[in-house]
């Protein structure tokens, strides 16, 4: 076991994947020149034809690792991802599949601005045919990255930026917390995984659930401090297949849900959640199931902190939902 972080979690997945499967190989802006000179491979900057290059890889008996520099700049690919990639196995009867795992970084809480903060996991999770997925800390990104590439199915794989080098409890005047403190950066050197489409209990609680995922978890967990609420916290993990019977049970339990998130709150993944728990657990709710998200707004660089979804916010929403009738 090592301590890490999530950069370094993620490139143990790598230097595994690199080691185990000849088939793997890595492509992307920059990483050829910081990864390696064999299987690791730089290309121009053009999401589109790097997305496309790695489905033709993948048809071809290949594991490709598209990396795309920061989620909001993967949408000139996104038709790549929509209308081929999602597709072919469907389309040719499984006679082809393109295991192709899309890394790339997403969320806030670096004062990047609208183009460099971005939280399109919904988009991705709409789109049948591709498995979603967001770590939360350094243990699970590792073991799910495994999963991604080891896997035959193709994956968008987010990672939360604003957590790279240590969890984040959404105030950004305290200093920033390392992995090596919390018990998740606690991180095997060798093979192992997470398996794509379970949830995870990281707090276990009575009162109340909150389902979230990525940054926000660790908001999240602060904010129930706060509080004096028993709330039991369900990391999703994995936005598409998604672990009904983890986030169910909980909320069966509690009878109480807050879901929480980073993305805009119009149709965002926090939406099919909803939903999901309004089905599946009408009868044992004891009050309307509560959103926190982001503002219907791209994301403001001079009010970051008035759209990012921080303790307060949280901690009012879980007042009013144990306050309901």
């Amino acid at each position: 076991m090592a301590r890490m972080n999530m950069v370094q979690a993620l490139n143990s997945a790598m230097d595994v994947m690199l080691g185990r499967d000849p088939r793997v190989v890595v492509l992307g802006e920059d990483v050829g020149y910081f990864g390696g000179e064999h299987r690791v491979l730089d290309t121009p900057i053009a999401e589109g034809g790097i997305i496309a290059a790695a489905i033709g890889m993948g048809v071809n008996g290949l594991k490709p690792v598209a990396e795309i520099q920061f989620a909001d700049y993967i949408y000139p690919g996104f038709d790549q991802v929509v209308s081929e990639l999602a597709r072919i196995r469907y389309r040719s009867a499984s006679t082809f599949q393109v295991p192709v795992t899309i890394r790339t970084p997403c969320g806030g809480g670096i004062r990047g601005g609208q183009t460099h903060s971005q939280s399109p996991e919904a988009i991705f999770a709409h789109v049948c045919g591709i498995k979603v997925v967001m770590p939360s800390n350094p243990y699970d990104a590792k073991g799910l990255l495994i999963s991604a590439i080891e896997g035959e199915d193709p994956v968008v794989f987010f990672e939360p930026k604003r957590i790279y080098n240590g969890p984040f409890d959404g105030d950004p005047h305290k200093p920033a917390v390392p992995w090596s403190a919390h018990p998740r950066g606690e991180v095997p050197d060798g093979h192992y995984s997470v398996p794509i489409g379970r949830a995870e209990v990281v707090r276990e609680g009575t009162d109340l659930t909150v389902l979230t995922y990525g940054t926000m978890v660790h908001v999240a967990e602060a904010a129930v401090r706060t509080t004096g609420v028993d709330a039991e916290i369900v990391d999703v993990r994995t936005m598409s297949p998604l672990d009904t019977e983890t986030l169910c049970n909980s909320v069966c339990k509690t009878g109480r849900c807050v879901v929480v998130h980073e993305a805009t709150r119009f149709s965002g993944y926090g939406a099919e959640l909803v939903a999901t728990v309004q089905e599946q657990c009408f009868w044992n709710l004891e009050a309307p199931v509560k959103r926190v998200a982001g503002w219907d707004t791209p994301y403001p660089h001079a009010f970051e902190w008035e759209y990012f979804p921080g303790q307060a916010r949280i901690a009012a929403a879980l007042k009013e939902v144990m306050e309901s009738p």
